[in-house]
């Protein structure tokens, strides 16, 4: 007789229930798994070697993994650093180490989220790496460069995977419905607003296939773009905070308002607001731009910069986003210059490296009666009364110090007027001088 009160097997996941079994039904990632590529190589020659897997969710690090273990025949463990610890780890050795005594085979051990593992965890994979216990494969969806140690990091080769185009999600979703889901039908706007919504990511896709199934039910049919707003709320593009595509949108909005182009940096801006960015740290960014990159060519780019984070700490979401987006617009049109931001470090250098200097003299002052009998400000030009309000040939900076010419300003914008005054200055100053 049955048992009446077993628990069912729960139904795998779409997207486990699809996870590829062969190197052939992986979409994605030719410039690895092509003819000849690095990781096709890797599957082709008969003995798996350490590794990290690097991309954006969704994107296959954990199939290859497995696909790899098949490929030859090892014991398969994995791990995640966000779950796992020390002793987890020690229980993995052990488990490699009793395969290998019982059957001969290898181990390889997966490391999901390897960034996570502090330096010791990262460290304590190391010996068993080096004796051929177990080929280590971790995955990171973090610039390995700063989050896995250089040690476990100089042990394994590095490949990075990429997010899927459209058509390869197209592809996928054509085998989904070829299968699993064969009783749904996409239209063509359908289409390609789900793999819109997907944002190059695998999993995304098939785990966005399971809602509309699921809104469906029996009435699975026909699926346009209003069945698909109704059926899935909101999906936020890709904006990991304090992650590596966090810090790749703040630099290609900074590089966009650097190289003038408006519409690319309201895209830059508009894509880190609707993925979850601050504000007020995207204004931040807005009025560093303005110091470093636009400078004194036009000086009223601060003011605007500044007077976007007030307007949106004022007004907030939605209507601030309005002055940041005047803002950024405004920095990208601006003439550019950034002659104060290498001056400011030119002496920054100088003076990290230099001894320190006296003030000459003239320059100190003087307001008591004994630093006058000292000499102390005795030969200061006041500017006001020479000639052009300009003491031609004035002495600034310390006795003995090597000449500097930090600020040269560009001939763009208002510091066009800068260098041709500075130029004329320094035309009186000559004059003097012969004088």
């Amino acid at each position: 007789m049955a048992d009446l009160f077993a628990t069912p097997k729960p139904a795998a996941p779409l997207a486990e229930a699809m996870r590829p079994q062969i190197l052939a039904d992986v979409v994605g990632q030719p410039h690895l798994l092509g003819p000849g590529r690095p990781l096709r190589l890797a599957f082709e020659s008969g003995k798996p070697h350490s590794m990290i897997l690097w991309g954006p969710p969704g994107v296959g690090k954990t199939t290859l993994a497995r696909l790899m273990a098949n490929a030859f025949n090892a014991e398969f463990i994995a791990l995640s650093a966000a779950f796992s610890g020390v002793k987890d780890i020690r229980e993995a050795v052990q488990h490699a180490e009793a395969v290998l005594a019982q059957s001969g085979r290898h181990t390889i051990l997966f490391v999901d989220e390897v960034h996570r593992f502090n330096k010791g965890q990262q460290d304590a994979f190391l010996p068993f790496v080096e004796q051929g216990l177990f080929t280590f494969i971790g995955a990171t969806t973090e610039n390995p460069s700063f989050e896995v140690n250089s040690a476990l990091l100089s042990r394994a080769a590095v490949y990075v995977l990429k997010s899927l185009n459209e058509d390869e999600l197209g592809q996928l979703l054509t085998r989904a419905l070829a299968g699993p889901l064969a009783a749904l039908q996409f239209d063509a706007n359908a289409r390609d607003r789900l793999i819109g919504l997907a944002d190059g990511d695998a999993r995304r896709l098939l785990n966005l296939l399971e809602l509309v199934q699921t809104a469906a039910g029996e009435a699975a049919g026909s699926i346009d773009g209003a069945f698909l707003d109704n059926a899935l709320s909101r999906n936020l593009r890709r904006f990991d905070k304090g992650g590596d595509a966090f810090y790749d949108q703040i630099s290609a909005l900074h590089k966009s308002v650097r190289g003038s182009s408006p519409d690319a940096a309201l895209y830059w801006m508009v894509r880190m607001l609707d993925g979850g960015a601050d504000a007020l740290y995207v204004g931040r960014r807005l009025v560093r731009m303005a110091m470093e990159d636009v400078g004194l060519a036009d000086p009223r780019a601060l003011r605007l910069a500044l007077d976007a984070c007030e307007t949106y700490e004022r007004l907030g979401s939605p209507e601030g986003e309005l002055a940041l987006a005047e803002a950024v617009i405004y920095l990208a049109c601006a003439a550019k210059s950034n002659a104060v931001y290498v001056a400011y470090n030119d002496a920054r250098a100088f003076i990290g490296q230099d001894k320190s200097r006296l003030v000459p003299e003239h320059l100190r002052n003087a307001p008591t009666k004994l630093m006058k009998q000292l000499g102390y400000g005795r030969e200061y030009r006041y500017a006001h009364d020479e000639p052009e309000a300009y003491a031609a040939d004035g002495r600034y900076f310390p006795e003995g110090m090597p000449e500097v010419n930090w600020y040269r300003p560009t001939p763009r914008g208002l510091e066009g007027k800068i260098s041709e005054k500075l130029a004329y200055l320094r035309e009186l100053d000559k004059k003097a001088t012969k004088s």
